[in-house]
């Protein structure tokens, strides 16, 4: 999900490109992507291009493939 500059942003430099977070986790900037798309990294619109903080994609969590677990 993209959201406006009105976050609370400290340090600039934490914000970086989804090409840069596609080289630290190891995958292709389309994945970063859809991830953004799917709303599972939250990117910040700056000047209509997109941006992620690093601690979120340094500290994300990949689901675990296969079916979803039910509610009992």
């Amino acid at each position: 999900m993209q959201s406006r500059l009105t976050d609370n942003i400290t340090d600039l430099n934490e914000l970086i490109t989804p090409t840069q977070a596609a080289r630290i986790r190891g995958v292709t900037r389309a994945a970063i992507t859809s991830l953004i798309k799917r709303q599972r990294l939250r990117a910040i619109e700056i000047g209509g291009r997109p941006f992620l903080r690093r601690s979120d994609v340094e500290n994300f969590a990949p689901e675990k493939p296969g079916p979803k677990a039910q509610a009992a």
